[in-house]
């Protein structure tokens, strides 16, 4: 799933951006953004096994809940200067990507909720 993927690129993104972060933040800002971008594909990951759509769309809002999470720690990230505007677009660009798909696929889900037209297990394998 494309999703996934760019969840997980997100996540190497996050672990090299805040090894340059204070020490100090190691208990509370790095460690809040690692979680928060790891959440992404691990609950997009764990929600593609489930047995319905309605299991596998909570997990997609958990999915989609750590990025806005996440959102919110690189706006702070940047306002204190951990890291420089031009970087802060780059992965805020990458960020806004993965919403907007995670987004659009977590409304595809829903309609799928509504028609129950498509088998689950064959159309949603994650690798």
């Amino acid at each position: 799933m494309q999703i996934w993927q760019l969840g997980y690129n997100l996540v190497i993104d996050i672990y090299k951006l805040t090894e340059k972060f204070p020490k100090d933040e190691k208990s509370n800002l790095i460690s809040q953004m690692r979680r928060a971008a790891t959440s992404i594909p691990i609950n997009i990951a764990e929600g593609s096994t489930k047995r319905s759509y309605k299991e596998f769309l909570n997990f997609l809002s958990y999915a989609y809940g750590s990025a806005k999470e996440l959102e919110v720690l690189l706006l702070l990230s940047s306002d204190l200067r951990y890291i420089t505007n031009k970087k802060y677009k780059q992965i805020e660009k990458k960020l806004d990507e993965l919403m907007a798909k995670l987004f659009l696929f977590m409304s595809n889900i829903e309609k799928r909720i509504k028609d129950k037209k498509y088998n689950f297990f064959r159309k949603w394998r994650l690798f």
